[in-house]
């Protein structure tokens, strides 16, 4: 009797436990019709958290919502540190990346990148008072902001005998900045505007030309030929039917480049 007993115990153990692993496996199970796009929103205006509903809004995000929907798609859109997003995609925790992230060599080794959705340079931002920061030919032995893992990181990397401070995200390095931490922060310049018509209305300034400008692209894992076909396919849509026009006035108040268009 007792062996019947228990033996029914351990059959109901194993049929609970395989409900278990299946409703576990459920919950993990990817979703065809939802895109999982990271982002970092602390590059406003590309990206940033709405201080009244705390929702994430800006210029890529605008886009990638109406890439998706141009594929039948719905973006589910995450707020990750810039630096985290590259090994997300590699780690499949995201399925696409999408952040002010400039088209570069180093990064297309890791990532695939989609054509072109904006062209940006990088500009530099330096307190309202200084008058000794006119170009990047004047930024050798300057203390200089950056984040971890941008452009700007990557030119300041080149600037002889300067001291580089690298932050985890852009805002730290403004307030940095701020406080006279740092002499200057290298950042994209359409967020650098934003930032001193902004926040640092008053406080800091833009100064000198841009450096080379270069193509902003959306990135996806090494390989992933189809979410990168059907990505493309939609920013060719927005572009053509006049959305892309939209939400680009929308953020920049004016038409956008020919450039930007192709």
């Amino acid at each position: 009797m007792k062996l019947k007993k228990i033996a029914a115990l351990l059959g109901a153990f194993t049929i609970a436990s395989s409900l278990f692993i299946a409703g576990c496996g459920s919950d993990t199970t990817r979703n065809d019709k939802v895109w999982r796009v990271g982002t970092d929103a602390t590059y406003a205006p590309f990206g940033f958290k709405d201080k009244d509903s705390g929702k994430l809004d800006g210029f890529d995000i605008d886009i990638i919502n109406a890439v998706a929907k141009e594929e039948g798609i719905e973006a589910d859109i995450q707020n990750l540190n810039f630096d985290a997003l590259l090994p997300a995609l590699q780690s499949n925790t995201i399925d696409i990346a999408i952040s002010d992230m400039t088209i570069s060599e180093d990064r297309a080794k890791s990532v695939d990148f989609s054509n072109p959705y904006y062209i940006a340079g990088n500009g530099l931002v330096v307190n309202i008072d200084n008058t000794t920061i006119h170009s990047f030919k004047d930024l050798e032995g300057k203390r200089i902001g950056v984040s971890i893992g941008s452009t700007g990181a990557e030119i300041a990397s080149k600037i002889p005998n300067a001291d580089v401070r690298q932050f985890n995200i852009i805002v730290d390095a403004f307030l940095e900045l701020e406080n006279k931490g740092v002499d200057v922060v290298i950042n994209d310049t359409p967020v650098n505007e934003y930032y001193v018509n902004g926040k640092g209305k008053g406080i800091a300034k833009v100064t000198g030309e841009d450096y080379d400008a270069a193509p902003l692209g959306i990135a996806v894992k090494k390989g992933n030929t189809e979410l990168l076909k059907n990505i493309n396919d939609g920013l060719a849509k927005i572009k053509a039917n006049g959305k892309y026009a939209e939400i680009y006035k929308k953020w920049f108040g004016k038409e956008p480049p020919v450039e930007d268009l192709k």
